[in-house]
Formats: C-alpha cells, structure tokens, sequence
C-alpha cells in the first residue's frame, strides 16, 4: 500500500506539515438521517465527530420527497406494516431486522417530534397518506413533498445543541485506516477548503454515506451519492451483501433540458396513473394492483410498454386527482415541473425509471456491526436485509432512523468494552498510485454509468452482465488506482460498487425484487443472501 507521506506528495501537498495524532470516541462519515441519529446516540458517552463531503444537510435524505412510514394510525397496526414490508421484499427480507423497523419507528418518530419536526397535520392530528405497496395510510410527510429536508433541519438542530458533537462539512473521506490487529480505527480525508489531506482517529467508526445511485447514468440521486461508504469497506475488506438489488424509481421527469427529477411514490398513492405514449392506460394488463404494485414491477411494466409502443417515456396522469390540491399537496414536484412549462395538475408529465436506492450494502447485523472490527454502518451505505429483495415505499427514513439509533449505541457499547487505539502498525486503505485530471476523472466516471445502466439496469441478460463483468476486471488496476482529488476518488468508488453490482447480478440466477433477468424469469426455492468481499470478484 502506498504511505501517507506519498499520498500527499503526489496530490501535491509536499510541504503539508502533519499535525498531531487527531482523535475522537467516534467519527461518523456522513450526515444524512442515520449519521445524525448515530451521532446523537452515541454522544452520550464520548466525543464525536460527523464528517461530510458538502453541506451538512446535503445528503439523500435532504431530497427525500415521500415520507417516512410508521404504523400510528387508529385503523393501522405494526402487524400490517410488517408484513407489507415482508411482501414487498419478496421472500428476502431478514425477519428480525422488519421487526424491529416497524416495531420501534414509531417511539423514534415521536422522539423526532419531540426534536422540533413539523409533521403535516389536519388542527391537531397527524396526517397519513398511502404509496404504492402500503395496504394502510401510514406514510407520514412534512410540507408536502419536502419530508427529508425538514427531518434533516430538526436533526441538525438537536446535533448543534449537543457539545460532545462536531461536524465537519466539505471533507471526503478517502479511506479507512486499520491497526495491526485489523480494527478499523479511523480514516484518511482530503478537506477540500484547506486543499490538505489528514487522518482522524476514532474507537469507533460509522459509516453513514448513504446510496450508490450515481454508479448509473439515470438516477434520482444527487451528485455525491458515489457508493464512497461501500468502495471504502470493500478496499478494507468488508463484506457487502445483496449487490444485484438496485430499486429503480418508475416515475422519473423526462423532458427536454431537466435532470431526472423524481416525481413521488405519493402522486401514484393519491390516485395519479400512467398512460403510455398513446394515452392509454396500462398498468392494469401488468399487475391487479396497478399503479400502486411495488417499484419494481411498476419499473419493470414501463419498460415493457416502451417496448411494445416503441417510445422512450410514459405520461403520469394526475388531472382525475380530486382528494387534494396537487399545489399544496405537491409544491416541490409542482414548481419543478412548472420550470419546464408542464402544469401538475393538467399536463401529462412524461416519465421514466431511473436508479434510485441501492437495496444492497455493507453487510451489518441488527445493530449496525459489520464484519470488520471497530466498523459500524447504518441507512442506505449498509444492509441488514431489512428490505429484501425490493424496498417498501417510505421505509428508507426510517431505517436510517431506527438502525441509525441502533448503530450509535452499539458503537457505544463497542467503545465502553473495548481500550483505546493505536495508531501503530496502521494501514491505510488508499489505492493512490497515479494522477489525472479532473476533465478525464470524468469521462472515466460517465463511462462506467453509462456501461452500468445499459449492461446492468432494469431488466438484465446473461450477455450483457458477463460484458460488464469482463469491463470491471479489465479495467480494475486502471480506476482503482485513481484517488487524491474528490472527482478522481469519486470515479474509483463508482468503479469498485458497479463491479460488485454487475457480478452479484451475473451469479443471482433468478429473478426476485428488483433483480430481473430475462433469461431466469422465475424464482428459486431457495431463498439467499449475496455475499462477497472485493477478492470474491475475480
């Protein structure tokens, strides 16, 4: 492995004075939900520093429309809730984990509201909402379609109360660091401000990245949602699990000069259906349940049409919509279409299926462990199995909350049992053995979305995933050994996620979720995980 020293004189910080040993009881990497809800469990017994590539509340929950689902209606139960998600996950769900998702979402919910989170409400009561998948009005929402926003304010809020907290923003984490005995104690990072590249040491780590949807050309995601949690277990070892499920939004903004924004599950849950290119609607010769069947299939159903009307999008129709104001009900969805002169509530909005949640992650038990000693995980970077084979509409806050809170107060727990670190005998996950420019980081990094979403995307043949598979093995040495600027490090992470995505899904001969292969069409009996370590893909 290269050392630090040449890390930095190759990014070309020569003269960059190290400064001494920095460390905390705990560094978070990210500063989404489940970072934020970690950080605050955890800061009941020792100093934590969260740590985050941009804004602190840029992150996938920022962008989260939907809601947050939790059984707290009068005619709802965690039974119900439970067994939707079981459903949803289409045989593959870990039991234990749904369990203790719908089980214990509600009291953190609660805790939420208790923090200063604005709920909609009708006077006094609570507001639930239905989306696809969900038998019972359970979704719970903030200024309509702004949910993820207004939990990441109220978290934010509550972190900067807390003295034992500090964050840091526009620092990317470039690796994980390890002692001699393999316990993961810390991570190296470049601070994009200072343009300096440093290490920081914790008892214990968490990773809390978020998703990998920028591995594909078409996504929802934002920018920084690059698989950088993932790539850095992987480098360090980890194992990641359930690869091949990557939820595909169905409704997706496609119109001239837009960026793929995401029209909400809740649109389709309010009673808006999809017409294909000739105005018909369709969803109904796919699946009883229509509009409201889970993503997948919805996804799955679009393409289809595609296909057999030879378009490139359908429309989403919301003008039978007469339960609500689509304005009030929808404001963000509603301004963003209106920047590209489409009216919400009586223009049919063209729309597409795009890369949306990674199902798949670092492999993490119940409480957030993961295989790697001293390394924590939570919310869309790691999976529990919680969801399956397929995510249920609304359940992603919530599993960043609950599992977020559980990863906090297990790395607690680790960090009371066990002494402190060694810097000794470190190992520093870096790859770097060579630079580029930013403009060929880029051309690299659209290269492998590209190959991903053509290769690895909806619905999957053996010969495209073994072309991919051949692609990630050929180039491997080349785009792992890009790291030191943000762009560069970035495009090594997307590389090291779609390799483990394209190979998971080559080895899944079935279809089952959101893994379809046209050549496996059915499901097997037996019903198992995918598991692998980076030296597994060769």
């Amino acid at each position: 492995m290269i050392d630090f020293d040449t890390v930095q004189s190759y990014i070309g910080f020569n003269k960059f004075k190290k400064e001494p040993m920095e460390k905390y009881d705990f560094l978070v990497l990210g500063s989404g939900i489940a970072g934020l809800s970690a950080a605050i469990e955890a800061s009941i017994a020792g100093k934590v520093l969260i740590i985050s590539k941009d804004e602190s509340k840029e992150s996938s929950t920022e962008y989260a429309q939907g809601g947050i689902a939790a059984a707290m209606n009068d005619e709802d139960k965690v039974s119900f809730h439970f067994r939707d998600t079981l459903v949803a996950g289409d045989g593959l769900c870990n039991p234990d984990a749904v369990h203790i998702l719908v089980g214990e979402g509600p009291q953190y919910i609660h805790r939420l509201i208790d923090w200063g989170t604005k709920f909609d409400k009708e006077k006094t009561r609570l507001v639930f909402t239905r989306e696809a998948a969900h038998s019972h009005k359970r979704v719970l929402h903030a200024g309509g379609d702004s949910t993820g926003k207004e939990i990441v304010r109220a978290l934010l809020a509550k972190v900067s109360s807390i003295k034992n907290i500090t964050i840091r923003q526009f620092v990317f984490a470039i690796g994980l660091l390890n002692d001699k005995n393999g316990r993961i104690i810390g991570a190296s990072y470049l601070d994009e401000r200072s343009q300096k590249v440093g290490k920081v040491y914790a008892n214990a780590v968490i990773l809390a990245t978020g998703g990998a949807g920028r591995v594909y050309s078409d996504t929802t995601n934002p920018e920084l949602a690059t698989g950088d949690g993932m790539a850095a277990a992987a480098l360090a070892g980890a194992e990641l699990q359930d690869m091949e499920f990557v939820q595909f939004h169905p409704t997706v903004l496609l119109a001239p000069g837009a960026p793929r924004f995401l029209l909400t599950e809740a649109i389709r849950g309010e009673g808006g259906i999809l017409k294909n290119i000739n105005g018909e609607r369709f969803m109904p010769e796919y699946d009883e349940r229509a509009e409201l069947a889970p993503r997948d299939v919805v996804s799955r159903s679009i393409l289809l049409e595609l296909k057999k009307t030879n378009a490139k999008h359908v429309f989403l129709d919301l003008s039978g919509i007469t339960s609500v104001d689509v304005r009030e009900r929808f404001p963000q969805v509603y301004q963003n279409c209106l920047v590209y002169n489409l009216d919400l509530k009586k223009d049919l909005i063209p729309v597409t299926p795009a890369a949306h949640y990674y199902i798949g992650g670092v492999k993490a038990d119940i409480n957030g462990k993961t295989s790697l000693e001293g390394l924590f995980a939570a919310g869309e970077v790691s999976c529990t199995g919680v969801h399956g084979a397929n995510r249920l509409a609304s359940n992603s806050l919530l599993e960043g909350l609950v599992f977020g809170t559980r990863a906090g107060r297990s790395a607690l727990d680790y960090v009371l049992a066990h002494p402190d670190v060694n810097d000794k005998s470190e190992q520093d996950y870096n790859t770097l053995t060579r630079k580029i420019s930013p403009e060929e980081a880029l051309k690299m990094k659209e290269e492998v979305q590209r190959l991903m979403w053509e290769k690895v995307g909806v619905l999957r043949t053996p010969d495209k995933m073994n072309r991919a598979v051949e692609y990630f093995r050929e180039k491997y040495d080349e785009f792992v050994s890009l790291n030191g600027s943000r762009i560069s490090t970035e495009t090594r992470n997307i590389f090291i996620v779609g390799f483990f995505t394209a190979f998971a899904s080559l080895q899944r001969k079935e279809s089952r979720g959101t893994h379809y292969r046209e050549d496996y069409s059915q499901k097997n009996e037996e019903r198992i995980h995918s598991r692998y370590c980076l030296n597994d893909l060769f």
